[in-house]
C-alpha cells in the first residue's frame, strides 16, 4: 500500500465521524481467491466490530463456485453443522474502496476456537512468510495480471450463454496506444481508483488478443501483494459492472484467443528488506547471481510440478499452455526469454525471477505461498538449477514438460511428498479434494462444442 494513503484504525474512525465513510466491508479470500464477507454500517462497525471482528459460516471454505455445499471436507460439513468461523480483522489491510461510494475494505484471517484455520488461503501464505522470516529472509513480490474486457454487460453475457461476446477492442492491441484508447474509460478509472485507494499502479497496457489487457502494480511484501491482487480483481469487476461492461479472469476464455497470466516477479532480501540476496557482485558467474539465487531457483524448478496445481487450479487453466503462445510448456530458465518458464530480469537491486506459469485464475495467496516454499526448500537443500536454456524452449526436446491437463496436475500434487512436508497433510487433503471436485464437474459436463459437433451428425 502507498504509505501516503495508508488508512490506520484511528484515521478510519475519523473518516466515519466526518461522514466520509458510511460502509465498511469485512472480507477474506475463499479457495477461489474471491473476496467473501459482509458490509457494515460504519457507526455500528466502529462501536462493535473493529476490535472484536465478525463471523461467517465455515462452509465458505468448503463450498464450490456456485456456493453449493460440497461433502468430503474435514473442516466443514453437514455432520459438523456448518458452524461459524471468526474473522479476525487485519487492521494493516484497511483501504478506501475509491471506486465505491464512501466505502472502506478490511481483509482478515479466519479462526476456529481462537486458532487460525490452516487451510485458509491467507493463513497458508502467512505461514510461508513466517518460515522465510525465521531463516533471516524477506520476500519482495509483484504479480502481473492479464484479463479480457468486453462491451457486453455481465447480464447480457449470461443471458447469451457467453456466446457472441464483443471484445472491448476489435483489433489486437499489444502495446498499441490508439487501440487501447477504446478501453481507456474503464482502465483510467481503474488506475485512478487504485491510486486513491493506496495501491501504487505502474501501468496498464494492451495485450495480444482482442480485448485483452494487463495491469501492473508496484512490488511489495507477499501478503500485501496478495491482498492488493484480489482487491484489483474486485475493483475491476465492479468498475466494469458500473460501466455496463464485463471482464473475465479465466486463464483461457476462448480457444482462439491467448491465455491470460498472473506472472510472479519475486526476489529474496535480508530480513530488513535492505539487500537483494539474489545479487552478488563478487560471484564467479557472469551474471552476478548469488548462491541464494541459484538455490532458490533450483528449488523452485525442482518442485514446479509438485506445486503446479496452485498455479493452474481448474481444467480450463491447462488449456492456456500452448506452444508459441507466450505461456510456458517446458520447465526451463533463461535470461530475459519469454519462452522459458522462469525468466530472469533486472540487475543488482532489481534482479528477480519471473515465474510465467500461473494463470490469471490462480488464487494469489496459494500461488505466492507455493513459490516461496519451493524456493526456501531449495536454499535448505542447496539445490542447483539445471543448465540455463538458450533459444526456443518450446522446441527444446531435452526439457521436462509442464503437465498439460488437470489429471496429470492432480496426480503430481497427490503423489508429492513435498506438499505434505511443507504445507501439512490437512492442507494437502483439503486442496486435493478441491481440485478433484472441480475436475469432476468438468468431466460430467456436456459442452457446447460437443453439441455443435455431434448433435445432428451422429
Amino acid at each position: 500500500m502507498n504509505k501516503k494513503n495508508k488508512i490506520t484504525r484511528d484515521s478510519l474512525v475519523d473518516l466515519v465521524k466526518n461522514d466520509q465513510i458510511d460502509t465498511i466491508i469485512t472480507a477474506f479470500p475463499d479457495m477461489y481467491g474471491r473476496l467473501v464477507g459482509k458490509r457494515f454500517e460504519s457507526d455500528f462497525f466502529i462501536n462493535n466490530i473493529i476490535d472484536e471482528g465478525t463471523h461467517a459460516c465455515d462452509y465458505l471454505l468448503g463450498a464450490d463456485i456456485d456456493m453449493e455445499t460440497i461433502p468430503g471436507y474435514e473442516i466443514t460439513s453437514w455432520e459438523k453443522g456448518y458452524g461459524d468461523l471468526h474473522l479476525k480483522l487485519d487492521l494493516d489491510s484497511i483501504l478506501i474502496a475509491d471506486w465505491l461510494d464512501k466505502t472502506a475494505i478490511i481483509i482478515g484471517d479466519v479462526e476456529k476456537d481462537h486458532k487460525e484455520i490452516n487451510e485458509a488461503p491467507r493463513s497458508i501464505l502467512k505461514r510461508q512468510i513466517e518460515i522465510a522470516k525465521s531463516k533471516g529472509f524477506s520476500i519482495k513480490l509483484a504479480s502481473e495480471l492479464e484479463f479480457y474486457v468486453f462491451d457486453n454487460s455481465y447480464q447480457e453475457a449470461k443471458d447469451n450463454s457467453y456466446m457472441n461476446m464483443n471484445p472491448g477492442n476489435r483489433f489486437r492491441a499489444d502495446y498499441n496506444l490508439l487501440n487501447t484508447t477504446k478501453e481507456e474509460h474503464l482502465l483510467s478509472q481503474l488506475r485512478s481508483s487504485l491510486k486513491n485507494s493506496g495501491i501504487i499502479v505502474e501501468c496498464t497496457k494492451g495485450e495480444w488478443s482482442l480485448g485483452q489487457q494487463e495491469v501492473n502494480v508496484k512490488y511489495t511484501d507477499p501478503l500485501q501483494m496478495a491482498d492488493n491482487h484480489v482487491i484489483i480483481k474486485q475493483a475491476l469487476k465492479e468498475i466494469a459492472y458500473q460501466n455496463d461492461m464485463s471482464v473475465t479472469f479465466m486463464s483461457k476464455w476462448d480457444e482462439n484467443s491467448a491465455g491470460s497470466s498472473m506472472h510472479i516477479h519475486l526476489s529474496l532480501w535480508d530480513e530488513y528488506g535492505n539487500k537483494n540476496l539474489f545479487y552478488d557482485k563478487e560471484s564467479s558467474n557472469n551474471f552476478n547471481f548469488s548462491e541464494h539465487f541459484n538455490n532458490f531457483l533450483g528449488g523452485w524448478m525442482k518442485y514446479t510440478q509438485d506445486i503446479f496445481m496452485f498455479y493452474s487450479p481448474y481444467p480450463t487453466s491447462f488449456k492456456r499452455f500452448v506452444t508459441e503462445s507466450f505461456a510456458p510448456t517446458k520447465i526451463s530458465w533463461s535470461i530475459d526469454n519469454r519462452t522459458s518458464t522462469f525468466r530472469i530480469v533486472g540487475e543488482e537491486s532489481s534482479l528477480r525471477i519471473e515465474c510465467r506459469i500461473p494463470g490469471s485464475d490462480a488464487n494469489p495467496y496459494l500461488g505466492f505461498a507455493a513459490s516461496i516454499a519451493a524456493g526456501i526448500k531449495g536454499i535448505e537443500e542447496k539445490i542447483a538449477p539445471p543448465e540455463m536454456s538458450v533459444g526456443d524452449s518450446y522446441n527444446n526436446t531435452s526439457l521436462l514438460s509442464c503437465p498439460n491437463n488437470i489429471e496429470k496436475g492432480i496426480k503430481l500434487f497427490t503423489e508429492s511428498s513435498f506438499i505434505s512436508e511443507v504445507f501439512g497433510k490437512n492442507v494437502k487433503d483439503h486442496y486435493n479434494h478441491f481440485f478433484n471436485i472441480e475436475k469432476s464437474f468438468y468431466d460430467r459436463a456436456v459442452t457446447d462444442w460437443e453439441k455443435n459437433r455431434y448433435f445432428e451428425r451422429l
